[in-house]
């Protein structure tokens, strides 16, 4: 058995929300399908955050994205400050006047 299951695409998750709102249980659902009956609790609550009717602390998805992306932007910036850093430093070596280039 593989250690990661690829996730259920969002058209499922919505399909499986859409049982919920309607009436199913999510234990029933799970039943029937495979995802377990928390992973349908789960897509719910995140479906009511990203539609603004749950306020429980937790980020919806859009914001989630942005942070996400944000986080990646912020890791090559500092990525591209500390190669820049290490470049200014060598070439004050370099312009040094005891410097050993030899110029």
């Amino acid at each position: 058995m593989p250690k990661f299951r690829v996730p259920y695409p969002p058209e499922f998750r919505r399909q499986m929300v859409e049982l919920v709102r309607s009436g199913r249980r999510p234990e029933e659902l799970a039943k029937e399908f495979e995802p377990t009956a928390q992973s349908i609790w789960n897509w719910v609550r995140q479906a009511e955050r990203d539609g603004g009717t749950r306020r429980d602390g937790a980020v919806t998805s859009l914001e989630r994205d942005e942070l996400t992306k944000l986080r990646r932007e912020n890791y090559r910036l500092r990525q591209a400050r500390d190669i820049l850093a290490k470049a200014a430093a060598w070439f004050a070596r370099e312009k040094a006047p005891n410097g050993s280039s030899g110029s």
